[in-house]
């Protein structure tokens, strides 16, 4: 079995032209949807992902504002950029990076951000919200997830998902969107982690299996059944001696060895990855359109 590839990178493309339309018509109107970008830190990963989501915002006709504060920063401090943010007419979405350098600091940081401008998802309002089924912001990453499965032309309803990570950045939230009632949601669901015994026996049941527990190649051939659709998360860093870097990137799936296996696979990178960025910039201009009292720019 040849699986098929689910082009993140493609469908982001396509995404962000829609997105950038979007944003336009709002301009039109003389709004400009507004990202306002915290980091905390000089975390070489941190600094490269926040570079590529202001490129992507320039590119869709978003307009991002940065303040950086050295790792050292005091709680008080950080929170004082994110009231700041909070009360800037610019500024419609909200994006602190993570990992902080103090991981302590998280949940009151992110409990500071106004809800309706969380374009991550990570506010306790949020989560309850997604929860109950209200209108909020869906996490970018399982919000990417579902899109790449759903513009794809692959349907969840009835069908037997099994996630493997259970993190409140993407395992948790994807599992309550997966269950729910609704045009994303009404799949069965199983949720595996680092204590489940035996996980190939869940995994070899999954109809489609969703990869993100952060280790390198865990999920391999032996654990998925033929024709399974594989959803693969992880970012992974590995040595690699014949790289210019000394590493390379790699999921949480042999794609190789399960890719015979599968319907559907997708890469690491090219897969989730550039879905997280964009669904970052559809929240953006949802949050802009919605503070103004503007319809949805993306009905359906």
């Amino acid at each position: 079995m040849s699986a098929r590839i689910l082009d993140g990178k493609a469908l982001a493309a396509e995404m962000r032209r829609e997105i950038a339309r979007a944003a336009a018509e709002l301009a039109k109107q003389g709004i400009t949807p507004g990202l306002g970008v915290l980091l905390v830190g000089d975390d070489p990963a941190s600094r490269s992902y926040v570079k590529a989501k202001e490129k992507a915002c320039a590119e869709a006709g978003i307009h991002s504002e940065e303040v950086r504060l050295p790792a050292d920063a005091s709680l008080e401090k950080i929170l004082e950029i994110v009231r700041g943010f909070n009360r800037s007419s610019s500024v419609h979405g909200i994006l602190v990076q993570l990992p902080l350098p103090d991981p302590a600091m998280e949940t009151q940081v992110l409990s500071a951000i106004d809800p309706d401008k969380d374009v991550d998802g990570f506010h306790p309002v949020n989560v309850g919200r997604l929860l109950l089924g209200l209108p909020g912001f869906i996490p970018c990453t399982p919000h990417g997830i579902v899109k790449l499965l759903q513009k794809s032309g692959i349907t969840v309803e009835g069908r037997h998902v099994v996630i493997v990570g259970r993190s409140n950045i993407v395992g948790r939230p994807l599992a309550n969107i997966l269950s729910s009632k609704g045009p994303l949601g009404n799949a069965t669901v199983t949720i595996c982690h680092t204590r489940t015994r035996n996980m190939a026996y869940f995994t070899r049941q999954a109809e489609i299996l969703v990869a993100a527990a952060g280790r390198p190649r865990l999920i391999t051939a032996d654990m998925v059944s033929e024709g399974v659709v594989v959803v693969d998360v992880g970012v992974n860093r590995v040595e690699d001696p014949s790289s210019p870097r000394g590493y390379r990137l790699v999921g949480d799936v042999d794609f190789e060895e399960v890719r015979r296996k599968a319907a559907a696979i997708s890469p690491v990178p090219g897969g989730v990855g550039p879905m997280t960025i964009t669904m970052l910039l559809y929240n953006t201009v949802l949050a802009a359109a919605r503070v103004n009292g503007l319809p949805d720019p993306f009905p359906g």
